[in-house]
């Protein structure tokens, strides 16, 4: 039996082209790859870009969590960003870290993860470059681009009294999943996949985005519905009340497994991070696009409300946390 090719083995460069060859071309790149820089097309002067990273022990853990998910979650927690300003996305550059005994499939596997979350979210978009380095712990970079196509950008400043606050997305269902993944419950975890899988391959509405032109404010869910909720208030110097009846149906899907795991379901919903949605403002009066239900109001004042009681502001907590 051979052992396995490795990033030691392979070194940098081969193990690049091996690893990029898996990704497809874009119709928006004009230059690639292989350059010092990409160079991307956009249809007027005016572009988004975002940047994250992911680190392996603090934002996940590989017990769970494959190459191939890292490589979907890398995309899709990125260009949610991106559509949270209203833009469609267009380019992403990775870079990766990897301890030097890193099998070669592994890195494939990777590849395979990013082209299938751009394949599904987003199949206009191209990796356009990158970078592959060595390092005691895994750590994923990445920087995406997005193009308003003529269009304003989408701030959490511009919500105002009188406004609808809607989500489209999930609620709740990446905490549930990351709580039966940290109970260890392997029949609760093979019972409940669905919920895993959002967890660790992210679902984010990445149309809901680019179809909301006319939302006043806007942002992507990834530290909790109470958190950013707070953020879009804050920036927009409102008062938010959320319909606690409006959230009845995001707990009714996860009601079982915090039965079963004896937790609330309303606080993975109001408090659990990582489902990438969208929260987002409307005028009254609005087309909001299907993808979106209203879950409140805003109003003059400050802060946020569950109906008429206080909401604080709780959630992930990317200083804090660990091992999500």
């Amino acid at each position: 039996m051979t052992n396995p090719e490795t990033l030691a083995t392979l070194g940098e460069n081969e193990a690049l082209r091996r690893t990029v060859s898996r990704l497809k071309k874009s119709e928006n790149t004009i230059v690639g790859s292989g350059d010092d820089a990409a160079v991307v097309k956009t249809s007027n002067n005016r572009f988004v870009v975002t940047t994250d990273t992911m680190i392996e022990g603090h934002d996940f853990n590989t017990e769970w969590s494959n190459a191939f998910d890292l490589g979907w979650k890398a995309v899709a927690t990125n260009i949610s960003d991106v559509a949270a300003m209203g833009a469609k996305p267009t380019a992403l550059v990775v870079a990766l870290a990897v301890p030097k005994e890193t099998e070669i499939t592994w890195l494939e596997h990777f590849a395979d993860g990013l082209q299938a979350a751009i394949d599904y979210f987003a199949p206009t978009a191209e990796i356009v470059g990158g970078d592959l380095a060595q390092s005691q712990q895994i750590v994923i970079a990445v920087t995406a681009h997005g193009d308003l196509e003529g269009r304003e950008p989408i701030l959490r400043s511009g919500a105002k009294p009188g406004d609808i606050l809607a989500v489209a997305g999930t609620l709740g269902q990446a905490a549930c999943g990351l709580s039966l993944l940290q109970s260890g419950n392997q029949d609760a975890i093979s019972a409940y996949d669905d919920w895993v899988n959002i967890q660790t391959r992210p679902m984010p509405p990445i149309q809901a985005g680019i179809d909301a032109f006319e939302a006043t404010s806007m942002l992507d869910i990834s530290d909790s519905l109470a958190k950013d909720a707070h953020r879009i208030a804050k920036a927009s110097n409102v008062k938010l009340t959320i319909n606690k009846q409006a959230l009845d149906g995001y707990c009714a899907r996860i009601d079982d497994v915090a039965a079963r795991l004896d937790l609330n379901a309303i606080d993975w919903v109001l408090f659990g991070g990582e489902d990438h949605s969208l929260l987002a403002t409307f005028p009254a009066g609005a087309s909001i696009p299907r993808s979106f239900k209203p879950i409140g109001t805003v109003e003059a004042g400050e802060g946020v409300y569950l109906d008429s009681n206080p909401l604080d502001a709780r959630g992930w907590d990317a200083t804090l946390s660990t091992s999500q």
